[in-house]
């Protein structure tokens, strides 16, 4: 196996377990709360404040940045994260959905923290050891690897919720998490193609090239981008479940609309990235953004004119391949603008940004569904979207000076 195959199919298996738990959190629970009477505002915000962690988890990253060479490299911290976010769920089993609703969301908390720190080494980990020209395409394994976990607990979830335990989805969940451990073993035994110059691990470095990237325009374009470019998905796909659920769906009638979500993101993601990689990063996420908007103004045209069913569940299928197009072209962009030197600070906090697009987003449409319709309230919010444009304008001028050519390293022996 060739050292990028090898990188695509452990990164790929590791988003997989990142995807895991987000399907439960993202697609299965707001649905099975919604089932159970939870109003659609209440749902938007408990998801939104479940991806604080993963907002604020540049916080923790510059430990990680210098402790992984310390501690056998970033996959030390993906085994230790992994254990706890097993272990953080296993409470659940005791727990009660609704009438224990507190600790529920308690326990998933301490999960999402530990989730974050996993997404921080994971990411530091790639950045070091993938050349510029692989970027797109191992980004778009590993959103399908991500996909395949998500369906798994979420849509495959909810189409057999009527036949399963709850409890039992917990184990299971656990399971998948701790076994993909496995694959982090195995690129310690078998190191080729997983080869990085770790370069000097203190504070000193670590600090100075910090400053560096705080004092670089093209940073903080990279955060507008990540804050703003995918506000339009992150709030329709917080609130799909309700939305369907309120137009008269089943669970698991859900279940079916996210299984055929899955595939549609799984080829925008594979096909997008290798288009990101061909005509250009920035290009390709601009557009993504227009095309996500045209699709959710399609959503909530036709929701708004009350046609056919078949008029608004098609483009909410459609929105998923644009969110993969999406997803892998602005990775693929933040990895640019990254220096590898703090790989998982930066890059984490770029990916930080977009969980807060995501928790902002979801917030804001569970306001506006206090006084709009689902129609005028998801045209609003796809509409804010459009603002990252200017800010993907903004970065082409500055992108050969303080992007690649300015954080410029040597490509890992293959």
């Amino acid at each position: 196996m060739t050292p990028y195959r090898k990188r695509s199919l452990a990164f790929g298996l590791l988003y997989a377990s990142e995807g895991a738990p987000i399907g439960f959190i993202w697609w299965a629970m707001p649905t099975q709360l919604r089932l159970a009477g939870v109003e659609p505002s209440v749902i938007a915000v408990i998801v939104g404040l479940l991806v604080v962690p993963w907002i604020f988890k540049f916080l923790w990253a510059p430990l990680i940045d210098y402790a992984q060479s310390r501690f056998g490299g970033f996959q030390f911290w993906v085994i230790l994260a992994q254990i706890f976010m097993g272990l953080t769920l296993l409470p659940l089993v005791h727990l009660d959905l609704q009438e224990q609703f507190q600790l529920v969301v308690v326990c998933l908390f301490a999960h999402a923290f530990f989730a974050a720190t996993q997404d921080v080494a994971i990411d530091g980990w790639l950045v070091k050891v993938t050349p510029v020209h692989e970027r797109g395409k191992i980004t778009g394994w590993m959103q399908a690897g991500m996909l395949i976990g998500r369906w798994l607990f979420g849509a495959g979830l909810l189409l057999v919720s009527d036949q399963i335990d709850f409890h039992v989805t917990i184990y299971a969940l656990v399971a998948w998490i701790w076994f993909m451990l496995l694959v982090v073993v195995v690129t310690l035994y078998f190191p080729r193609g997983f080869e990085y110059l770790r370069g000097e691990a203190n504070f000193g470095v670590i600090g100075r090239n910090l400053k560096r990237a705080l004092t670089s325009s093209v940073t903080w374009l990279g955060i507008a981008i990540a804050l703003t470019a995918g506000a339009g998905f992150e709030a329709v796909g917080a609130i799909a479940g309700p939305f369907f659920v309120d137009r008269g769906y089943s669970g698991p009638l859900v279940g079916y609309y996210y299984t055929a979500a899955v595939p549609a993101m799984m080829l925008g993601a594979v096909l997008g990235g290798y288009l990101a990689d061909r005509v250009g990063h920035r290009i390709t996420v601009m557009v993504a953004v227009v095309a996500i908007f045209a699709i959710i103004s399609s959503v909530s045209a036709a929701a708004m004119l009350d046609l056919a069913e078949a008029f608004v569940v098609t483009p909410m299928v459609v929105l998923y391949a644009g969110i993969g197009l999406l997803t892998v072209s602005s990775y693929a962009l933040f990895m640019d603008l990254t220096n590898p030197k703090i790989a998982g600070t930066q890059f984490s906090t770029y990916m930080g940004a977009t969980n807060g697009c995501e928790s902002w987003a979801a917030i804001a449409i569970g306001g506006l569904l206090t006084f709009l319709p689902y129609s005028q309230a998801f045209f609003f919010i796809a509409l804010a979207s459009l603002v990252s444009l200017f800010f993907l304008i903004k970065v082409k001028g500055r992108f050969e000076d303080s992007g690649p050519k300015h954080f410029k390293r040597p490509v890992p022996p293959a």
